[in-house]
């Protein structure tokens, strides 16, 4: 079963410095159809101007993935840690016991992020951060980038039973990802058009996966996916 989520159906708001979108509820956007996928809680496309950004607040026992689709977004903690995370690559915070940051844009443009929120397997773990670069011309077919699964040991860790992959295609290329019994994906074209078990997504739409084992994923034109594996 897949279900289009189309992008114009998103929850949302713009409140100038931000331009936000939610593929389920958060914040002033509640829909009880949309409450979560699997233990994945909240995915927003979010589009922040130059010279602003999210002041430091507190987060606690969730893991939150921020895939950076265009510019870069710079993130400073209370534990000291600081990075910037370019276009294509991955920041990673497992906020446990409770962190505080704030992430800015101090780019010259605008800048482009998905960022999700996945909930962890255990509670009370000691906080953490991480930073890794994915380049996109090094992807062949899809590519963990960041993972709780067992074998996944390259990747950012995460405390969830989950995990994130992207894949850019050229035009008329295909790949596939396998999930395993009783897992469900959400899957969001960052860039382009697909076509993926015969469903056609644009650019920003959601398509949420269940009872599905075999995910064919075919560019209509030059296209950048991004999944999440969960259970």
């Amino acid at each position: 079963m897949l279900q289009l989520r189309p992008f114009n159906s998103l929850g949302g708001a713009d409140h100038g410095w931000l331009n936000a979108h939610h593929h389920f509820s958060f914040a002033e956007y509640y829909d009880p159809q949309r409450m979560s996928w699997g233990n994945l809680r909240v995915w927003n496309d979010d589009v922040i101007q130059s010279g602003t950004g999210f002041p430091k607040h507190p987060h606690r026992d969730m893991e939150i993935i921020t895939y950076v689709r265009e510019g870069a977004i710079t993130h400073e903690d209370n534990l000291g840690n600081k990075g910037r995370t370019e276009a294509g690559d991955v920041q990673v915070m497992s906020a446990g016991t409770g962190i505080a940051h704030s992430e800015y844009n101090l780019e010259n443009q605008a800048t482009k992020i998905f960022q999700i929120w996945i909930m962890p397997d255990e509670t009370g773990a000691p906080p953490s951060w991480g930073a890794k670069p994915f380049p996109k011309d090094s992807r062949e077919g899809f590519v963990t980038l960041a993972s709780g699964k067992h074998g996944d040991d390259q990747t950012l860790r995460i405390r969830a039973n989950a995990r994130l992959v992207a894949a850019n295609l050229k035009a008329g290329e295909s790949a596939e990802y396998h999930l395993d019994s009783g897992r469900r994906a959400y899957l969001v074209p960052a860039t382009g058009i697909i076509e993926v078990n015969g469903v056609t997504a644009n650019a920003r739409d959601g398509v949420a996966v269940q009872d599905e084992r075999v995910l064919r994923v075919t560019a209509i034109n030059d296209s950048e996916i991004v999944l999440v594996d969960v259970a």
